[in-house]
């Protein structure tokens, strides 16, 4: 399981860093696809409140550099599971075409959340005592 563990951080850690680092830097050479239907209307409303995208890209990279140098990770794994999860639902149903790039956070993510699980059974306490 420890190999699984690194190799899914490092995997993720990769991809939110790089990914988040290119909104603001623009390094990768593409043209973002223009989306129609749903999702099309969906990212023009994200885009359109100002402030999501460079959150998010914010929360992408210090949750991939948390990840990639083993700091804080099982907390990262938690935060950046919700983006993971947005992405893999956005292009599985809205823009099929990407389903893999989903696939690609969305596994590491859920392996890494085994991976960590005996950090978070504190979280799941049905009843704290104050």
């Amino acid at each position: 399981m420890k190999t699984t563990v690194l190799i899914s951080r490092v995997l993720l850690g990769f991809l939110y860093l790089v990914f988040g680092l290119d909104y603001f830097l623009h390094f990768i050479p593409y043209q973002p696809p223009l989306h129609s239907g749903a999702a099309g209307e969906f990212k023009a409303g994200l885009m359109a409140t100002g402030y999501f995208y460079p959150m998010q890209k914010t929360i992408q990279i210090l949750g991939g550099l948390s990840l990639l140098i083993n700091r804080y990770a099982p907390f990262s794994a938690v935060v950046l599971f919700p983006i993971s999860l947005n992405v893999f639902l956005f292009h599985t149903i809205l823009v099929p075409s990407g389903w893999l790039m989903g696939v690609f956070l969305l596994v590491p993510n859920l392996l890494l959340g085994y991976g960590y699980r005996k950090y978070y059974a504190p979280m799941f306490t049905v009843k704290p005592l104050l």
